[in-house]
């Protein structure tokens, strides 16, 4: 997936949270609203030279999956035996073969700048994620779509900064949480709706900071913490 697909989903994300454009560039996004997940970062592939991205950056010579396949096709991996006298010869000889392979994509369709990847389509620079569509900046989720800068979360559609939760929608910093909809700022909650500011509170819908509200001046609150949250984002 290039930029510019990239973009136009993190535009359709946040129109669905905020019923807003997107006022931020992809770069202004992964800053902003990732900047605690953890990414594959960019490393240089050891034979080619090439640009190639890593979940894992400790070792010291990458290897695409391309590469490796291509490699694997003409040469084999397959060493011929010889004759050993020391450690230090097994350790010289395994640095032949001994390469992190990078951009692992297993059954998935449309993925760039992700390691490792599976049965998921339309991905960007995310990392160990199952069953997942339309993901920018996310890591370790399972059967999303339509979400950025998520971490370990599952069943959840349209969200931005999900983490250890399930089953949100239209929702945004969402932390240890289940059955949330169209809601911001929420931890450890249960089942709310248009809820925001919330903690510890379960079966609600127009609470602002575990306060309740009527429908009307809840909705009148919201207009000015989606215009605080697009505008300057200082938490």
């Amino acid at each position: 997936m290039n930029t510019k697909e990239a973009l136009e989903i993190a535009n359709n994300i946040f129109f669905n949270i905020f019923g807003q454009d997107n006022p931020f560039s992809l770069d202004e996004i992964l800053s902003e609203f990732a900047f605690d997940v953890r990414l594959p970062q960019r490393v240089l592939d050891s034979i080619t030279g090439e640009e190639t991205w890593a979940s894992s950056i400790s070792s010291a010579r990458y290897i695409t999956q391309e590469n490796m396949r291509k490699f694997d096709e003409k040469n084999g991996w397959l060493l011929p035996k010889k004759k050993i006298k020391n450690l230090k010869q097994i350790l010289d000889i395994w640095k032949l073969t001994n390469y992190t392979t990078t951009q692992r994509v297993y059954e998935c369709i449309n993925v760039s700048e992700s390691d490792p990847m599976y049965t998921s389509e339309n991905v960007y620079r995310s990392t160990d994620c199952r069953k997942c569509k339309n993901i920018i900046f996310t890591d370790g989720c399972a059967d999303c779509q339509n979400v950025i800068a998520c971490q370990r979360s599952s069943t959840s559609n349209f969200g931005l900064r999900i983490a250890d939760s399930s089953e949100c929608l239209n929702s945004y910093n969402v932390i240890c949480s289940s059955k949330i909809s169209n809601s911001y700022f929420i931890q450890d909650c249960n089942n709310l709706y248009e809820c925001i500011f919330c903690s510890h509170i379960a079966n609600k819908k127009y609470c602002i900071a575990n306060m309740q509200f009527e429908k009307e001046e809840y909705m009148m609150i919201k207009k000015e913490i989606v215009k605080w949250i697009l505008s300057s984002n200082n938490f």
